[in-house]
């Protein structure tokens, strides 16, 4: 086995022992699995656990008299009521309790079970200030406003005193995924103390999509300071952050493909965010905020801001402002620059058609591969010039022998510059596709339009095809098989059974490339069908793009043409900056072996 075969083996040791520490599953996961294989056992045995009726529990607790008479003794105790604002496009309950939004459900879109979209439900989601008063912290949280309903608009009013009072002011305009939100701090500008108000959100996300965990892995709470692109604390882990580096002009619960987002008017002083990943069933992640308010002691105070409830569609985030739509993760670079200012839009073109999503993707792969066909064709050109040099190189190869690789490789670059051949010319082209490759990697997984698409026997084109379902689990692969991605896989060992012939790869080298294949099929089985549906049309394609090629490309006239280039006189033949850098190279390399030998 030469050093070149071993590197090579060596580098895919390295790739999988990756894949297998990177995708294996959380402690998390493996809590929740044991959790449904208990469930599906007792079933099995005929066992079902009924909860026992719980008992109706009186609306108002029991207060010591004494908090009675405190900061805004009225309001600690109540019963619970809620109120409905709703439009077109968003539903919110809002409970007198804490005067916050205690539900909202994105009218029109659908989980994937068919039920309602709703971010979060339920009081274990907080939303109030807190209020520092006499030494102690009250929570608006815990207080029962009174809610007086209007047209599109509910106040919510907490009482201090006769004339000093907090009041919440919820606005809901027609068509519209802002919810307007004012705070009014009325005659409490003497009664707060230390100069700063706490404002506090916390939510439990629950879950949307077919893939729980691939939910968890888009979902992140999002922040953005002042001048700055948004960033995100962790997707894969528990993680508190503090935010302190200037002026924060928004934070938002992100999750796949819904943002609950929200953005003050004269932004945050600071604060911090939290994540917290969800082991229970239907439950993505909790987050948590804390931002801190300017306050003034000298004035009554009040605080504009907006809310967003929506898709993370990013037409539709761009049209809220404050650059919300970067929320959506098209790559690192420069993969997020080819998908904003290439991909996204030739598919907003294709999309504005209205025809099915799967022609869209098939369309958009044509575009893209024509766009390329250029650098395909040069690949191609010098795969083929390696490949009719092959039995030159085979003499070469049985001339110098394998003990001495530096002069071998020397021997190679020789009969490079007399034939006019670039080595590197096949790898080159194949370079420069590869980021328009990769940005397709983060461009299906996070767009909204596949949400809920069929196209074929797939039913949702944003997450995978369950073509064969195993019900347990197999290491590597899942409780799963896609057979888009089987599709994919298998065209990929096929390009790569072409690609060996085009190139002349010969020995163990002739083999490293069905590997990776293979580890794709493991990685890419739970990511969206219509990822996999692209790379299944780009390796058919590729095959149309060599087969035409290979009609226009006479392997006799390359050779004889390479014949020519070498018998021409040596000065005539112009010499790249890279060959002769790297000739340059390769003498060096050949005099240090030479002076090592020496010594011995």
């Amino acid at each position: 086995m030469d050093r070149n075969t071993f590197t090579g083996l060596f580098l895919i040791m390295i790739v999988l022992a990756g894949s297998f520490y990177f995708f294996k599953p959380s402690e998390a996961e493996i809590k929740k699995e044991r959790e449904r294989i208990a469930v599906d056992s007792a079933k099995k045995a005929g066992v079902v656990n009924t909860p026992a009726p719980v008992a109706a529990v009186a609306a108002t607790p029991v207060v010591d008299s004494a908090a009675l008479k405190g900061p805004f003794g009225a309001n600690i105790s109540g019963t619970v009521q809620t109120s409905v604002l709703e439009n077109e496009n968003l539903k919110l309950v809002l409970s007198n309790k804490g005067g916050k939004i205690l539900s909202v459900e994105v009218k029109g879109e659908k989980t994937y079970n068919g039920k309602p979209v709703i971010l979060f439900d339920g009081d274990q989601n907080k939303f109030g200030l807190n209020l520092n008063i006499g030494g102690k912290i009250v929570s608006t949280n815990d207080l029962y406003f009174t809610a007086t309903p209007g047209k599109g608009v509910v106040t919510m009013r907490a009482n201090y005193s006769a004339d000093q009072y907090i009041e919440y002011i919820y606005d809901l305009k027609p068509k519209s995924s802002q919810v307007g939100f004012n705070i009014n701090l009325n005659g409490l500008n003497q009664v707060i103390q230390n100069n700063t108000i706490a404002l506090n959100w916390e939510a439990t996300l629950l879950e949307q999509e077919k893939s729980g965990k691939k939910e968890r892995e888009h979902s992140a709470p999002y922040y953005k300071y002042a001048d700055k692109n948004p960033d995100h604390l962790s997707i894969a882990k528990d993680e508190k952050e503090e935010l302190a580096a200037g002026k924060i002009e928004w934070i938002s619960f992100k999750q796949q493909f819904f943002s609950a987002a929200l953005i003050p008017k004269d932004g945050f002083e600071k604060g911090n965010l939290e994540v917290k990943v969800s082991t229970e069933p239907g439950k993505i992640k909790w987050y948590g905020a804390n931002m801190v308010l300017p306050f003034n002691q000298l004035a009554a105070q009040s605080y504009a801001m907006v809310f967003y409830f929506g898709t993370n569609k990013f037409d539709t985030l761009k049209a809220q402002g404050y650059e919300l739509e970067k929320q959506v993760d098209m790559g690192y670079w420069p993969l997020k620059y080819i998908n904003r200012f290439i991909v996204l839009p030739v598919f907003k073109f294709l999309e504005s058609f209205n025809w099915n999503y799967g022609v869209i993707i098939l369309l958009l792969t044509i575009a893209l591969k024509v766009a390329m066909s250029p650098l395909t064709y040069k690949s191609y050109l010098s795969m083929a010039k390696m490949r009719i040099l092959k039995p030159e190189m085979d003499v070469i190869k049985a001339k110098v022998g394998d003990d001495n690789p530096t002069l071998l490789q020397q021997e190679y670059l020789k009969l490079y510059k007399q034939v006019g051949v670039n080595p590197l010319g096949g790898c080159l082209p194949m370079l420069l596709q590869l980021p328009f490759v990769m940005a397709f990697f983060f461009f299906f997984p996070n767009l909204f339009e596949l949400r809920g698409e069929t196209f074929l026997w797939m039913k949702d084109l944003s997450t995978y095809d369950d073509f064969i379902k195993f019900g347990f689990t197999i290491p590597f692969i899942g409780d799963h098989l896609s057979l888009m991605c089987v599709l994919m896989t298998i065209s990929t060992l096929i390009y790569t059974y072409f690609n060996n012939q085009i190139s002349g790869a010969t020995g163990q080298m002739k083999y490293i490339g069905y590997i990776m294949p293979i580890i794709f099929l493991g990685v890419l089985n739970s990511y969206p069908s219509g990822l996999n549906y692209y790379y299944f049309l780009a390796n058919m394609l590729t095959f149309a793009q060599q087969f035409l090629i290979k009609s226009m490309v006479d392997d006799e006239k390359i050779h004889r043409t390479l014949q020519e280039n070498k018998a021409k006189p040596v000065e005539k033949k112009k010499k790249s900056g890279f060959s002769a850098k790297l000739e340059d190279y390769m003498r060096q390399q050949q005099q240090t072996a030479a002076q090592q030998k020496k010594n011995k």
